[in-house]
Formats: C-alpha cells, sequence, structure tokens
C-alpha cells in the first residue's frame, strides 16, 4: 500500500492541448532559439588574428592581419545557409575567402568538405573566395553558394593587407515556412541510469528531431547537377513540383530520397507533424512516374535517378506513411491512379515463382539485391499490406481484397525460398548463407515472422553482427548504416527484446552523438566499423571521408522508436482515430513521458515503473481526442492487478489488451512477486 500511495503521488497531470508542454526536455532541444545564428566559441586561429574572440556571439571586431593568418568559429551545433558579415575596414588588395566543415576534422583554410562530388583528396569543393577589391559595409554569401550543413566556418586572409570584420552570422535556410525552429508539436522525455548520461534517451530523441528540420529545405536549393567543377559547389538546383521539401541530408544530396523517407517522415510526425514538405516530397515522385510502365524514379530532381525497385516501394510504402499521419483524402485521390499504377508495376515482376524479381538494382549502398532478393520481397509484401489497407480507407473493397490476397501469398513464398533453419535468419537469396541486416530487420517490424519465437531468434541472430559501435551490415562490410539500423533497432523492440533495443541504440546513436568526429547536434549518415567517417568509401564515394553527411534523415530512427515503443504510443489508423499504449519497460529505463499531435488533437502518454522490495508496480497517465478510441497493453513480464481510473481492480495477463475510450485516463498495475 505504501507502494501504491507513493506511485498515485508521483504521477503528473498530461496536457490537454494538441501543443508540446514545456519541461525539462526543453533544455535539450537543439534547434536554435532564432533563425540567425552566430558563432558560439572560436575553434582555433593560425597566424596574426587580432582579438578573434570579438567574433563569439557578435561582441566586436576582429582583425586578420596577413596573408594565411585564419580563424576558425564554431556554431555550436549542424546550421546551414547564407553567411553575412561586416568588413570594418579593408584597404584596396584585401581578400578573404571561407571553408565550411560539419566536422572539426576538415577544419582548413584551403577547402571545405566535400558536398558537390566525392574525391580522394578531400578537397573538391574548395573555398568560397571573397576577392578583392572588397568594400565596407556587410556582405552576403551568394545564395547560389549556399552551405546547407555546416558547424565550422573558416575564415582566411588571401592578402598581404589586413581586413577587419564582425557580425559574422548565419541565415538559416532550412525549415523556410517556419519562424520559431523549436516550437514541436511533440515532445520525448525519459532517464537512462544504464548509459554514461542519463539524458542520453532524451537528447538522441531531439537530435534526431532537429536533423529532419536541418533536412527541410526552400525548393530551389537542391544541389546542382551536373555537379560544379572542382574548387566550386552550387546549391540552386530545382528540387520537386512544390516546396518546401524534405531530401535526404543537409550538406548533400540535398535531393528527394523515398528509402531515406521510411525513416525520417514518421520521425517528423512525432516531433514537429511537420507533412507539408513530405506530401511535396512524394507528389515530386508521383509527376515522375514514366507513363508507359508506371517505374518511379529512385530520387527527385536534380539527380532524378533512375533504376531502383526498393525505392520505387518505398515511395508507396511512403504513401501509406503519410496518409496514415495526416488523413490528406483529397490528396490521396489525386495521386491514386499513378499510385495503383506503381504498385502493379512492382507486381508485374511477380514471376511464377510467386516472388518478386528485383531487375531495378540501386539501393542504399548495399551489395546484392537483384534477383529472387529477400530485402526487395520484404518491401513488397509491405507495399501490398500497406496499399491494401489504403485502398479500404478509399472504399475500393475489391482492390483491397485482391492485394491482401497477393500479400498472404508471398508471405508464404517468402518463408519457404529464405528462411535458413541453420541459421535462425532469413537469407538473402536462394543461393547464399549470407543473411543480411535490412531483410531480417523488415522481415519482424512488416510481420513476415509465422510466429514470435521465429521474431526473437531473428532479434538473437542480428545481435551477432555487432562489434562495440553496433551491427555492421552483412550485405555492406565493414559499414554500420543508421538507416537499416534504425530498422533494426525498431525490430529488436518489436520482438519484446527491450533491453536488446536499448543496447543497440545505445552504442550506435551514443557514439554518434558524442564523438568529436561529428557535430554532436544532427545525426552522421554512416561510418565504418571502427568508427571512421569512410562510410561507403569503396561503394560510390570515391574514399572520400569529407563527403559523408552529418545531418542525415535516414538515421533519425531512435526518435520514432523511442515514441512508438519505448514509451509505447501509436496511432492505428488514420489521424489516431484508434490507438495503442504498450509500453516496453523491460529494458532497464525507470520512466518515459511525451506525446505529438495530429489532426483530432493531442496525444500524451507516461509511465513509471517502480520496483518494491516484493512488487512491482506502473503507473500510466494517457490523454487522447475525445472522438478517439485505443487499447493499453499489458507489458510483457507485467501481469496482474489492473487499476482504472481509480476503479476496482480487475486481473489481466501480459499482453492482454484493455479497450479505452478517448479522454484522459490513469491506469495502474500492480504485480506481485
Amino acid at each position: 500500500m505504501n507502494l501504491l500511495r507513493i506511485l498515485l503521488l508521483s504521477t503528473s497531470t498530461v496536457l490537454v492541448h494538441g501543443r508540446a508542454p514545456a519541461g525539462p526536455w526543453d533544455a535539450f532541444n537543439f534547434a536554435p532559439k532564432s533563425k540567425t545564428v552566430y558563432p558560439t566559441a572560436i575553434h582555433s586561429v593560425h597566424g596574426s588574428v587580432i582579438n578573434p574572440q570579438q567574433l563569439v556571439l557578435n561582441a566586436g571586431s576582429t582583425t586578420i592581419a596577413t596573408r594565411g593568418s585564419w580563424i576558425a568559429l564554431d556554431y555550436g551545433v549542424e546550421v546551414g545557409g547564407l553567411i553575412s558579415l561586416r568588413f570594418d575596414a579593408v584597404t584596396s588588395t584585401s581578400a578573404i575567402s571561407l571553408s565550411f566543415t560539419e566536422s572539426a576534422s576538415f577544419i582548413r583554410p584551403t577547402a571545405s568538405d566535400d558536398s558537390s562530388f566525392p574525391s580522394a583528396n578531400t578537397t573538391y569543393d574548395g573555398v568560397l573566395r571573397v576577392p578583392a577589391p572588397l568594400k565596407t559595409g556587410f556582405w552576403t554569401q551568394p545564395s547560389s553558394a549556399l552551405r546547407g550543413g555546416f558547424r565550422f566556418l573558416t575564415i582566411v586572409s588571401d592578402s598581404d593587407s589586413s581586413v577587419t570584420i564582425s557580425n559574422v552570422s548565419c541565415a538559416i535556410s532550412f525549415m523556410p515556412h517556419v519562424q520559431d525552429l523549436r516550437a514541436y508539436s511533440g515532445y520525448f522525455y525519459a532517464t537512462d541510469p544504464a548509459f554514461h548520461d542519463a539524458d542520453f534517451l532524451t537528447k538522441i530523441w531531439y537530435a534526431g528531431a532537429y536533423t529532419v528540420q536541418t533536412n527541410t529545405v526552400p525548393l530551389s536549393t537542391g544541389r546542382k547537377v551536373p555537379f560544379a567543377p572542382a574548387g566550386t559547389w552550387a546549391n540552386d538546383a530545382n528540387l520537386g513540383v512544390a516546396g518546401p521539401i524534405i531530401v535526404d541530408g543537409a550538406k548533400r544530396d540535398r535531393a528527394v530520397w523515398p528509402g531515406d523517407m521510411g525513416i525520417a517522415v514518421p520521425a517528423q510526425f512525432v516531433s514537429t507533424n511537420d507533412l507539408i514538405p513530405t506530401r511535396n516530397a512524394l507528389s515530386t515522385m508521383f509527376s515522375a512516374i514514366n507513363p508507359s510502365t508506371g517505374a518511379l524514379p529512385e530520387s527527385g530532381p536534380p539527380l532524378s535517378q533512375l533504376g531502383s525497385d526498393t525505392y520505387h516501394a518505398w515511395s508507396l510504402i511512403g504513401t501509406h506513411n503519410y496518409y496514415l499521419f495526416s488523413g490528406d483524402t483529397s490528396w490521396l485521390q489525386q495521386v491514386w491512379a499513378n499510385y495503383t499504377r506503381a504498385v502493379a508495376f512492382l507486381e508485374g515482376k511477380v514471376d511464377r515463382t510467386g516472388l518478386i524479381n528485383i531487375t531495378g538494382l540501386r539501393d542504399w549502398a548495399r551489395l546484392g539485391g537483384g534477383g529472387y532478393n529477400a530485402e526487395g520481397n520484404a518491401l513488397l509484401y509491405r507495399v501490398l499490406t500497406t496499399a491494401s489497407d489504403l485502398a479500404n480507407y478509399l472504399n475500393n473493397t475489391a482492390l483491397a481484397s485482391a492485394w491482401s490476397k497477393n500479400a498472404t501469398a508471398l508471405k508464404t513464398k517468402f518463408n519457404a525460398a529464405f528462411w535458413l533453419e541453420s541459421a535462425g535468419l532469413y537469407r538473402d537469396n536462394q543461393t547464399t548463407t549470407l543473411c543480411p541486416q535490412d531483410a531480417n530487420s523488415f522481415a519482424i517490424l512488416f510481420n513476415l515472422t509465422t510466429s514470435a519465437p521465429q521474431a526473437s531468434r531473428i532479434s538473437e541472430g542480428l545481435q551477432k553482427n555487432w562489434n562495440d559501435l553496433g551491427p555492421v551490415a552483412p550485405e555492406l562490410p565493414d559499414t554500420i548504416s543508421p538507416f537499416i539500423a534504425g530498422f533494426e533497432l525498431q525490430a529488436h523492440f518489436e520482438s519484446g527484446n527491450d533491453a536488446r533495443a536499448l543496447d543497440l541504440l545505445r552504442r550506435t546513436w551514443g557514439y554518434i552523438l558524442y564523438t568529436n568526429l561529428s557535430v554532436q547536434s544532427t545525426l552522421l549518415e554512416g561510418f565504418t566499423a571502427n568508427g571512421s567517417l569512410s562510410y561507403r568509401s569503396y561503394r560510390g564515394y570515391n574514399y572520400d571521408p569529407a563527403y559523408t553527411s552529418h545531418a542525415h534523415g535516414w538515421s533519425a530512427g531512435p526518435t520514432p522508436a523511442l515514441t512508438f515503443y519505448l514509451l509505447g504510443l501509436t496511432i492505428t489508423s488514420v489521424q489516431g482515430k484508434t490507438w495503442s499504449l504498450a509500453p516496453h519497460v523491460n529494458g532497464g529505463v525507470p520512466n518515459a513521458e511525451g506525446g505529438f499531435e495530429t489532426p483530432l488533437g493531442w496525444f500524451g502518454f507516461k509511465w513509471t515503473l517502480m520496483n518494491g522490495a516484493s512488487s512491482r508496480a506502473l503507473t500510466v497517465r494517457v490523454n487522447t481526442p475525445s472522438i478517439s478510441s485505443g487499447v493499453f497493453k499489458v507489458p510483457m513480464g507485467m501481469g496482474g492487478k489492473v487499476t482504472m481510473d481509480g476503479g476496482a481492480a480487475r486481473s489481466f495477463m501480459e499482453g492482454d489488451e484493455i479497450e479505452l475510450q478517448g479522454g484522459s485516463h490513469s491506469v495502474l498495475l500492480q504485480q506481485s512477486a
């Protein structure tokens, strides 16, 4: 009874409005308070630089006195946009150059990190030259030379004459339609006593949210294609049919990539609910459909790359995600004809084997993947199940039934073709014993597994690929991909292996967030098995570690995973008309709270787990729109007495679902030893 009294006193009211409440979590929001930002520190100084600290927080003037002298400024977090500065004193021969980098590893006076094209010498982009004669007064970087992502700015004197400057600022270009970058509609907060930083889970949630913000850009700021000549860069290309629009990375590629959106859009939903850029990105993909075949491009303009069956599938999966979160029926009806043709394109590649034959080979960089491939077939299964769901929403029951029937048949063929009993995993194809990270993660998430024990075996098998920094992908050796690891993270939660999921999160994203090789605010595109920045060096990036992106939305997997799984708050029908509360309490985290909004209103949830001498107890507070309904799922290992809203206690077993109507509720679950 004492434990019960403590629990009831510790609960707090979940807010009933559709905006994120203020709280201690706001201290971990990486988004700047203003869209004009100033350096927060001096990283380094070389040569004759007088009063360098004056440039920090716009305190005054600094003089760079001699040729080759330079100052490297630190904005504290990833930023992006146009630099402005004031020339206070110049001569007729004064000249400067600017170099930009995300990683401090590439701070140098002679080159920026690479964004236009990967080159083994790491200096393809060069510097932005501001030649003589300079004029006193304000100067602003040309819009075509916008840098979409950087943390460090180096200012170099290019002449024997001194130059005095002040007021070095960056006008942030991302999120052009939003003035207050910190005005999130969702939030998350949890403590992690098992990690060296108890606030890690909250920090990584906000780092993922901020990453997606930096990837939300104006329409005419894409990376120019053909790429700018060596020694320059250009970010003034058109990105699609409308803006703002969500792209893959802040620095590069700065184009729509629908695979990346499979992670980035759920992160966007739970944090900002800023879905207009997603709608614009998907509209861009459907506008470029091949009128003869129904094929969708792999990426949006200006790249407009073709030949990827898997990224074609991701555009269709993304359509379901967008509709689930937004309920935008008018848009879905507008794209429906092209959507159905695009589904038919993939189904047309299913032959007498009952499997899809992947012939569009481009993908997330993995090796292999062609033919009767497990990853491609898993994605087709997800396309068919989500397509059936969308068809039901549009009352096209015949089409919904046909797609559902095809999905059921494919699931049977998938398990017969790819399950490798000796490994306890799915193999990549029918002629190999290689068991890939992507297909096995998808199999759990998309419900291709046939039983809970099978899903647990896969979770255990995936862990065998881990090193100290996380999962090394068998399908891309020497590589840790936060993109695919984001799906693996969810798969461990989905299979009920909470401790394993949190272990993976701490290894991979703990490294990303805290390593001084990166920006410690947004999330790294990928890295090698030993933690170096040489991601994809041998697989398209020409051995150029300066080309790696440090703000890539496909790495934001922890943001939706922490909300949907650890917290346990998900919507199960459009806009959250129905929802589920399924907290994952078996990973050693004692509490979590958070929420998000949909057009129906605010969804807020909080749970606290307390361990007594002879019992455990879980308290829950929830607030959802009154017109909605949902279920509370009793966590694994937590069967016992359940008290709803102060009423009489009833007994429930683990896995039982308790029906709830929308509104405010409290739940107390007590488990005796």
